[in-house]
């Protein structure tokens, strides 16, 4: 590269704009909640409206294999959904959207918006406050989107799949034990683990 070439813009400056300078904040629904591998000054416990948590990803890989895949957690069109939101300061924001893309967007199966979320927690919760933060959405246009699967074939998946990270079943109950410890209750995935567990091995 000539030395008076521009430098390449960052993966994530294709999907969002991000205000020079402010502060950013990120949803988390999943794995992030409790292990978000990036600096932030503060958390709020959170509620994604119009998205829920649903295992309608396709892992091929981590939690499953191309011939026999197993199902991971994305977020969906419907309902709401509750997670957990952190400030980046804006020194750390550029590195910290690099991390994620690389952590989330490795094959593009999730779509980055920024979207409202409501504060639950303290006196923000009271006051009905509100943030705008980066939120991975599943994109329902890709091949590894799993569309109008019942419960029942969400059940045998996670129950019989193994991939890289090792079984599906250690992925799903890991996920509800966070959750418990992080004081959120997700009634469905809860049950779903209840059936899962009880697929003969």
């Amino acid at each position: 590269m000539a030395p008076d070439s521009p430098l390449p813009h960052p993966a994530w400056t294709h999907d969002i704009a991000v205000e020079p300078g402010a502060d950013l904040w990120v949803f988390g629904y999943g794995s992030l909640m409790w292990n978000p591998g990036f600096p932030f000054v503060e958390r709020h416990a959170a509620t994604l409206p119009g998205y829920h948590r649903s295992f309608c990803v396709a892992s091929h890989r981590y939690r499953g294999t191309p011939e026999r895949p197993g199902l991971v957690l994305g977020l969906d069109r419907g309902g709401s959904c509750r997670g957990i939101v952190f400030r980046v300061m804006a020194a750390d924001v550029p590195a910290t959207l690099d991390y994620l893309w690389e952590r989330e967007m490795d094959n593009r199966v999730y779509l980055p918006r920024m979207l409202r979320v409501c504060l639950r927690d303290g006196g923000a919760a009271e006051r009905g406050e509100s943030v705008s933060a980066c939120c991975f959405i599943v994109d329902r246009s890709h091949p590894q989107y799993c569309r109008g699967l019942d419960e029942a074939s969400v059940v045998c998946r996670i129950a019989d799949c193994c991939g890289q990270r090792g079984p599906n079943i250690d992925y799903l109950a890991n996920t509800v034990e966070h959750l418990k410890e992080l004081g959120i209750c997700d009634a469905r995935l809860s049950k779903l683990y209840d059936r899962v567990r009880g697929v003969p091995g």
